[in-house]
């Protein structure tokens, strides 16, 4: 007898039950087997790594066969001198606690009253005490919107109207105020932020502006801001020294597929930071651009200089660490010989180190450098001319100390110009910025956005050399160099970073007076 409708559908109700059940145990397994996979893996990586043999130790290159003469030459090489100790890292002493919060910060206190008690439910509560706790909190970073009133009034004895004058813009019927372009300039030159996440950060708060906008901005900023720093290009072309060095920077031309490779150029001397945009890295270009200056060029050693050194006005000097990179990468194929040429670098290095940490400047610094690193450099001038013989003239170490021979004069300039630094650091350490903000941007919009890019750059980093809050100096100079600029009278060499600096410095002084 066939089963009934009740029983059939008894008997797939029961079946679905174990349908589920058996997918639970499959979803389970699975998860089992995933777990079961990775830890395998795990254990193949660990055996495969157990397994790997250890490198062979670096075997220097074989020697050429040399004469006796080379061979006596060779073992009566001066050594390298004995580096002093390196100083022992003295801990730091861990404090115990949390730090305090900063005090300079705005306080935002809310003070709390408790509203009943929790063990009889009385709500007459007496003052006793009161617990303080602070916190660091955030608020989000705003754009203000500032509406100005300017009341017209008339006259009394002459009956002439009379209108309030409008505060400091950058420029007539400007949207934006000063402080604002100012703050254009640090998020983009200082903070290093792409136009388009400005453009994001400002949509967020309801304020719509367009790239195109921003690009105008930052024109009118480098406008604006293009007097100041051509009395910095000034002052460089004017001084007894300066280095340079240049870094590409990709930019898109129109009507070249792709983008261009134009050229970040900066110039250094102390305090003074200029970069300007070339579309070629051409020597001709920068002899020109330098023929006005007189004095001691710091750069590395390039073909492109050749023209500027070829005026007697400009004496080269030579970029020591570009030499001691040159020895370490050496070590590649000659590990100890390199490396013992490059003890005597190492110690040239510790004595201007330690002469940098008393402070000598002037005759002294050039006393200390005559006594205790030129016979250093005497020394591996002689250990380089017996060495170079047993070294066939393909050989990495070879060719640097042949790049040695050929700028001895540049690099050891230093010893006699105390206001010299040993190398081109200074540059180096300035395009460290251009290259973050390279990697943020990728490349500049047109070639006016490349020199405006270059300026802007070159003002930020005077700012941050000098240690002035960067949105305090281009608030104030853009005041003084906008709409305002007849009322305040302020020629351009009056309005650098330095000048602004000097001017803070006797305000507070002046304030301190009692």
């Amino acid at each position: 007898m066939p089963p009934s409708h009740a029983e059939l559908i008894a008997e797939n109700a029961q079946l679905r039950a174990q349908n589920a059940d058996l997918l639970a145990r499959l979803d389970a397994l699975s998860v089992q087997m995933a777990r079961a996979n990775e830890r395998i893996d795990e254990l193949l990586a660990l055996a495969l790594r157990k397994s790997r043999k250890e490198p062979a130790p670096r075997s220097s290159s074989p020697p050429p066969v040399v004469d006796a003469p080379a061979r006596a030459a060779f073992d009566a090489r001066p050594l390298p001198p004995e580096l002093p100790p390196k100083p022992e890292r003295i801990p730091k002493k861990k404090t115990g606690g949390r730090k305090p919060v900063p005090e300079h910060l705005t306080t935002e206190e809310h003070v709390l009253h408790p509203e009943i008690c929790p063990g009889c439910g009385g709500r007459t509560l007496l003052a006793l005490d009161e617990e303080v706790e602070e916190k660091i909190t955030a608020v989000k970073d705003h754009i203000r919107r500032r509406r100005v009133v300017r009341k017209v009034c008339r006259c009394a004895s002459c009956r002439r109207r009379v209108t309030a004058p409008s505060l400091p813009a950058p420029y007539e019927r400007s949207k934006f105020t000063c402080e604002f372009l100012a703050w254009l300039i640090v998020q983009k030159f200082v903070l290093l932020v792409p136009l388009d996440r400005i453009r994001e950060l400002l949509a967020s708060q309801g304020v719509l502006v367009s790239i195109s906008v921003l690009v105008h901005l930052v024109q009118r900023c480098a406008e604006l801001l293009a007097p100041i720093d051509g009395v910095h290009w000034r002052e460089l072309l004017s001084g007894p020294w300066m280095a340079t060095d240049a870094t590409h920077l990709s930019v898109v031309v129109k009507g070249v597929p792709g983008t261009h490779r134009g050229y970040l150029e900066v110039f250094v001397r102390d305090d003074l930071v200029v970069m300007q945009y070339e579309p070629e890295k051409g020597g001709a270009t920068l002899a020109s651009k330098l023929a006005p200056f007189s004095g001691t060029l710091l750069a590395d050693a390039e073909h492109r200089h050749n023209a500027v050194f070829a005026r007697e006005a400009v004496i080269e000097a030579g970029c020591n660490a570009h030499g001691r990179r040159k020895l370490e990468a050496a070590e590649t194929t000659q590990p100890s010989l390199a490396a013992e040429g490059g003890r005597f670098i190492s110690a040239i290095y510790a004595a201007e180190a330690e002469a940098q940490a008393q402070g000598l400047t002037g005759e002294a610094l050039r006393e200390a450098r005559r006594r205790h690193q030129a016979p250093v450099f005497e020394s591996f001038r002689r250990w380089s001319d017996h060495v170079q013989s047993s070294l066939t003239p393909d050989d990495p170490l070879a060719v640097t100390l042949r790049y040695y021979t050929r700028h001895w004069d540049a690099l050891t300039r230093y010893l006699e110009l105390p206001f010299l630094p040993i190398d081109n650091s200074l540059c180096e350490r300035t395009f460290q910025r251009v290259a973050k903000l390279r990697h943020a941007c990728l490349f500049a919009g047109g070639t006016e956005g490349a020199h405006a890019m270059a300026m802007l750059m070159g003002m930020a980093a005077t700012v941050r050399t000098l240690g002035l809050d960067p949105m305090a100096y281009f608030t104030w100079a853009l005041e003084r160099r906008g709409t305002h600029a007849a009322q305040w009278g302020l020629s351009a060499r009056e309005l650098t970073p330095a000048a602004y600096k000097l001017r803070r410095s006797q305000d507070e002084a002046q304030a301190s007076v009692p």
